[in-house]
């Protein structure tokens, strides 16, 4: 059986208004992660991805890095969620 993990990161920065949510599930329908994206009230963003650990790691990474070109990542803060069963990622 394969290992999967789920993690919840929120996403501070100018990431709302630059295609933050968009290219994040590009990304993660490329990497073959399931989850989702989405926009907090406080300007920040939330993304919980679910997959294999290695795929999980390269989203949250791609997160760190920066993400889109427009956005401007300040911090990224993980936690640990228990796996959902999810099968696809979409923009809440």
């Amino acid at each position: 059986m394969i290992d999967v993990i789920r993690r919840r990161a929120l996403v501070s920065g100018v990431v709302q208004g630059v295609g933050f949510r968009f290219s994040t599930e590009g990304e993660a329908d490329r990497i073959g992660v399931a989850g989702f994206v989405r926009n907090l009230p406080d300007g920040r963003v939330e993304v919980e991805v679910e997959g294999e650990p290695h795929d999980v790691e390269k989203l949250l990474t791609w997160l760190r890095d920066g993400g889109p070109s427009g956005a401007r990542v300040v911090s990224v803060e993980i936690d640990e969620q228990d796996p959902t069963g999810a099968s696809d990622f979409e923009t809440r």
